[in-house]
């Protein structure tokens, strides 16, 4: 029973450090904001979509259902991101691939577009994000598209 009680517990800790937990009604950490200027050109929603199907370097799947026929795994770490599109707004949405701690303290989500503070990085990825501007903008014009 203790085990089932801290495996309950440590789920929930989760989600509640989720990036994304205002889609799935989990009060936010922070109040919500967002990044409302794009960081890079416009987003095309087919290339979006094809990082996530492609899985790397996005990996959104690692830890998010895609509402998706090629995605048929994925995650559960976080919520899923079906409806995103229809809960969050493009900067918000944003601001959870830039920089999800910025909205959600403690979110266990990792900077997308930012190299500060990773550690133990394989010498050809040190200093680089892990997406560019342009993928990020896909990323965001695709799951905008999910309602």
């Amino acid at each position: 029973m203790r085990r089932a009680l801290a495996v309950v517990a440590a789920g929930a800790a989760l989600f509640a450090a989720c990036a994304l937990c205002v889609a799935c009604a989990l009060p936010p950490a922070a109040p919500a904001a967002a990044i409302d200027a794009p960081v890079g050109p416009p987003g095309d929603p087919a290339r979006g979509r094809a990082l996530i199907i492609a899985r790397d370097p996005a990996n959104c799947v690692l830890c998010h259902a895609v509402p998706d026929p090629e995605l048929p795994v994925a995650g559960d770490l976080g919520p899923t991101l079906a409806g995103v599109g229809a809960r969050l707004s493009p900067g918000a949405i944003r601001l959870r691939i830039v920089d999800a701690s910025r909205a959600h303290p403690g979110s266990i989500m990792p900077r997308y577009f930012s190299a500060a503070g990773l550690v133990d990085v394989a010498a050809p990825y040190r200093g680089l994000a892990i997406l560019d501007a342009q993928q990020v903008e896909d990323l965001v014009a695709y799951l905008g598209t999910l309602r």
